[in-house]
């Protein structure tokens, strides 16, 4: 696990954010285990594995590339609940029909998750190390007073430079992923942290015009067309589309295909990370949606709301597209300008 001289900066820096996470996030003591399995198939995985080395140094450490399936499922079967995983993975782990973070949590097992890692440049490691940064006092007030406000908001407006996009109905109670798990059934998840999403209550309640600066392609990366564009949505489904690009034709086309021949709108999310912006990117989709701003997602599966009409296995598609947010106002409250969020009054 060497790493060139000239990354010992984003290592030292890798390993205080984690820290930070294990301690304020996770609650994590020298009174349980903690195992790391990793890779260096990438230089963002070998800087986060360093990391944990700086941080847990009392852990077992597992080369997933080198170490047989039954040796690390045996290490994994001795934890004991409230014992933490790490899975440092430049792309996704898989060992057999055992699915990791799900098999983990179900024995109450805390788990910190970094997934494909190699979607990302070498020169986008600092952002997504700045990412890992816990303030515990930003995500949790913040995370709070947005979903206060969410939940009670009669509607909403996104504006992307003059376009309005408008929610004519309530939301769904919004979920948090402000690394608060005190009232979770589950401690960890995929990182970073950085997110409060809902939903319309009514889907068809949605209508207007949106420009998105970016949207997840077919290989789950960021595409950022040269001129924004701008999606027209009637009665919750895009049903027009300016400015477009053969790339994200693509998508629509793919979507409208297998889900009856339309475009649902339907995750309204909101991120919290202030290490992602529309200038610190990260090529990874998963990754990218905590930016700080808002992203919206395309097709008809978002499993965390059911709706009547809308059957679980019937809904394939869930593409990530990322708002020209100037402003976001809930109700009559303008609750995000300028680039950040102003709920804390």
């Amino acid at each position: 696990m060497n790493v060139n001289n000239d990354h010992e900066v984003l290592i030292s820096r890798a390993g205080e954010y984690l820290n930070g996470l294990l301690s304020e996030a996770f609650l994590h003591d020298n009174q349980h285990r903690a195992v790391v399995v990793y890779d260096t198939d990438c230089l963002l995985s070998t800087i986060l594995s360093q990391g944990y080395i700086r941080c847990l140094p009392n852990a077992v450490f597992i080369d997933f590339s080198t170490t047989p399936a039954d040796e690390i499922l045996d290490i994994l079967n001795a934890l004991q609940p409230s014992d933490l995983v790490a899975l440092v993975q430049s792309t996704s782990f898989r060992l057999n029909e055992f699915r990791l973070r799900i098999e983990l949590f179900k024995r109450k097992i805390k788990v910190i998750e970094h997934p494909h890692l190699s979607r990302m440049s070498d020169s986008e490691a600092s952002f997504y190390i700045d990412s890992l940064a816990y303030d515990c006092d930003y995500y949790r007030g913040v995370g709070r007073a947005l979903k206060q406000k969410i939940d009670s908001a009669p509607s909403g407006v996104l504006d992307s430079g003059g376009d309005l996009l408008v929610y004519g109905s309530p939301f769904e109670s919004a979920k948090l992923n402000i690394g608060d798990y005190s009232d979770m059934p589950n401690v960890g998840g995929q990182f970073p942290l950085g997110e409060v999403f809902t939903e319309a209550q009514d889907l068809r309640a949605l209508n207007g015009r949106v420009k998105i600066f970016s949207f997840g392609d077919v290989t789950y990366k960021l595409n950022y067309p040269a001129t924004p564009i701008t999606l027209v949505v009637v009665e919750g489904q895009v049903v027009e589309c300016e400015n477009s690009t053969p790339a994200f034709d693509q998508i629509l086309s793919n979507i409208r295909r297998d889900e009856g021949g339309v475009v649902w709108v339907r995750e309204l999310g909101f991120g919290l990370n202030r290490a992602f912006t529309k200038t610190h990117t990260v090529a990874d989709t998963g990754t990218y949606e905590r930016m700080c701003g808002v992203h919206l997602s395309l097709g008809a599966k978002h499993g965390i709301y059911g709706k009547p009409g809308f059957k679980r296995r019937d809904g394939r598609y869930h593409v990530d597209v990322f708002a020209d947010t100037h402003t976001f106002t809930l109700g009559d409250e303008v609750v995000y300008k300028e680039g950040q969020w102003d709920v804390l009054r």
